[in-house]
């Protein structure tokens, strides 16, 4: 590492002196001596399969040359591949980090991180949020019925089902066991309702005998929604769990009311979306009165 000249670091009284001075005046020929370097130490890690440590040194040069020349170092062209390849697996890994190993839905761990951004960035949204806690109806009786086999296909089947015709910006996680969460950022109470109501009516409606005969499987589901921050700005931010707890609630509703239906809040009042709207009573004993 190039020092710095004596006047140079005598003039800087705020680095302490126990402290190594940064290079921060690199003649141009010391820099391209830094990048051969660097690429000379990269060649031979890779010559040894040391890809990872070869790749902090071909940045290291990218870096030095992004600053000085803007140009591209010489790099040996298995070097290059085999980084691309090190890109690959790290961006694969990260994803494998957050999908749910059975479902392939997202997971709670994606879920919580979403939820926290989608949060923080609605102080300058002029969007509602949805979240719609949907969960299996009597998905025990499947397992003990049909096997704890058969039940995982039926858990992948629901996902997809759930995870069709979603907006772009809306994602599917798994909760935990056979309950599963919508996100959907970005839209009006009345698209949110009609979006998780035609999810659970997929669910209802698709052919169950291609995987077993008799097989019948719908899902309930609990849809809290949070109008726009600048609808009321006196109103105190909610936070994820608030909502999921409310999504909760009305989940409860939709089971004790029948199953197979979608419950709501619309001014104040508990409400079941579709078809069970017109023929069924709602129980709401336990909803929460956050509205």
């Amino acid at each position: 590492m190039t020092a710095l000249r004596p006047e140079v670091a005598e003039s800087d009284p705020s680095r302490k002196p126990d402290e190594r001075p940064l290079a921060v005046d690199a003649t141009p020929s010391e820099s391209t001596g830094l990048v051969e370097l660097h690429e000379s130490i990269a060649t031979l890690l890779a010559s040894r399969g040391q890809w990872r440590q070869a790749y902090q040194h071909l940045r290291s040069a990218l870096d030095l040359v992004y600053a000085d020349q803007g140009e591209q170092p010489r790099v040996p062209e298995q070097l290059r591949r085999e980084v691309d390849r090190l890109r690959r697996e790290h961006a694969e890994a990260r994803e494998q980090s957050l999908r749910d190993s059975l479902t392939d839905s997202y997971n709670r761990r994606y879920l919580d991180q979403r939820l926290l951004a989608i949060l923080a960035e609605r102080g300058t949204s002029s969007h509602g949020l949805a979240i719609a806690l949907m969960d299996l109806d009597w998905f025990k009786r499947v397992n003990d019925t049909f096997g704890h086999v058969l039940g995982d296909r039926v858990l992948q089947r629901v996902v997809e089902l759930l995870q069709t015709d979603l907006p772009s910006d809306a994602f599917c996680a798994r909760y935990g066991g056979e309950e599963f969460v919508l996100v959907l950022p970005s839209v009006t109470a009345t698209t949110a309702v009609a979006i998780v109501e035609a999810a659970r009516e997929r669910v209802e409606r698709h052919d169950w005998s291609g995987i077993a005969p008799k097989l019948r499987v719908t899902v309930s589901g609990g849809m809290a929604y949070e109008p726009p921050a600048e609808s009321d700005p006196s109103r105190p931010p909610v936070s994820a769990e608030q909502q999921l707890l409310r999504a909760d609630s009305l989940l409860y509703t939709a089971k004790q009311s029948g199953r197979n239906a979608v419950a709501y809040r619309e001014n104040g009042r508990v409400k079941l979306a579709g078809p069970a709207s017109g023929r069924r009573a709602v129980s709401d004993s336990r909803v929460l009165g956050y509205y």
